[in-house]
Parts: structure tokens; sequence; C-alpha cells
């Protein structure tokens, strides 16, 4: 069981998700979820086998456990002080070795956050980034999720995480010449040398992406 919690006006998301689930394993079930009724209704004649819509919330009110639930856009509309409790409802629905995905991303896609979390709670951060896209690592700040947008400022694990990309992105400008991948790709590894937490994923770090573990950016228990 797959969910895509709050899809929003359009149930675009959650038909993508089911077809490239679905390409790998074809016994998945996506269910998309949206609190406002008006939205499922529209979303209905798109069912079939394997795929439904249904009216609810954090409840998630599907039977039996949940291997995946992807909520995007979704927590960034609750106070920052709710989202603990919103983690550890959702977390209670999934299986043991079963995720959810609280992200963020601009209007196209080109910028994006999410956080993992298992019925445990957060595992790490990850940002995903299209080469061209951006400036600095740092243009992606406006994007985190609703637990640590608020706390990037000095002094916070976050703003050093993301000064640290930034500074290993601006030493490795020789690089440019060779293509952002590459250059990203030294940054990536720096980031690794130095000591944070972040996932050697090189097939990863090709598509500009990079996680670091929860520890490495933690705002601690005031979220």
């Amino acid at each position: 069981m797959v969910v895509d919690l709050g899809y929003g006006g359009s149930p675009t998301t959650a038909v993508e998700l089911y077809a490239r689930i679905h390409a790998v394993c074809p016994e998945a079930h996506v269910s998309g979820i949206e609190i406002e009724p008006a939205r499922v209704l529209i979303a209905k004649p798109l069912e079939h086998e394997g795929l439904d819509f249904r009216v609810g919330g954090f409840e998630i009110p599907v039977a039996g456990q949940v291997t995946m639930i992807r909520a995007f856009n979704v927590l960034r509309q609750y106070d920052e002080a709710d989202v603990r409790l919103i983690w550890a409802t959702v977390c209670s629905r999934l299986s043991p070795h079963g995720i959810f995905v609280d992200g963020t991303c601009d209007e196209i896609g080109r910028r994006s956050t999410w956080i993992a979390l298992d019925p445990s709670g957060p595992v790490s951060l990850t940002i995903s980034m299209r080469f061209g896209s951006f400036e600095l690592p740092s243009n992606v700040a406006e994007r985190l999720p609703k637990a640590l947008i608020h706390h990037n400022v000095p002094g916070e694990k976050i703003n050093d995480f993301l000064a640290a990309l930034d500074k290993h992105w601006l030493s490795g400008a020789s690089l440019a010449a060779f293509g952002n991948r590459q250059r990203w790709l030294r940054m990536c590894q720096l980031m690794y040398d130095d000591g944070w937490p972040v996932v050697r994923s090189r097939s990863r770090w090709r598509l500009g992406e990079l996680s670091v573990a929860w520890s490495g950016v933690d705002p601690g228990p005031k979220t």
C-alpha cells in the first residue's frame, strides 16, 4: 500500500506515482488521499485496479499498514509546532519497514527537499536540485520542509549545513567548464570528507541529490 497524501487540486501526482511504482512493483496499490471531497470526486473517474481516491487526512483512512506515504507541499501549510504531532500520527500507520516522505518543492520541481521518516521518526534530509537552476546550493533554503525552514539562521545545524555546501560549491568553480554535475560531485565528496553524515552515493549525487542523516540538521525538540 502506497499513499499520496494531499495530492491537491489535480490527481496528477497520484496517477504518476502509480505508473512509476507499478512498473517495478505490479502488486502495489496506490491511494490518493485528499481532505477536500470535491477534489476526490474529480479524481474518481481515474480509478482503476491498483489506484483509488478517498477523502481523509493524516489519519490515513486505508486498511492495514502502509509501505510508503508521500506528502509534498502539505505540512508547509501548518504551524511548525504541529509538525511533530503530525509526523507521529502519520508514522503510526507505517509498516515496520515503511517510510513517510515529508517534502517541499517549487512549482516545476527544480528545487526540492524532503525528510524521510520511519516508524521511529525522522531519518534523513535530502536536497534535490536541477543543474542550471541555482547559483548556490543554499538557494534551496526557501523550499526546506516546515520542520527546518525557520531554523535556517546562524547557530542552527541546517544553516551550517547549507553554508558548508556553498563553501564547497564555490571552491569547485574551476570545474564549471566540465559541467555542473562534476562540480556537484566534488562538493558532495568534500562534504563527506569533512565528516558530515551524508550518504555516499555517487549514483544519487549525479542526479543533483544529496542526503544527510537527520542528526546533521536536527533543530532539536523545539519543533
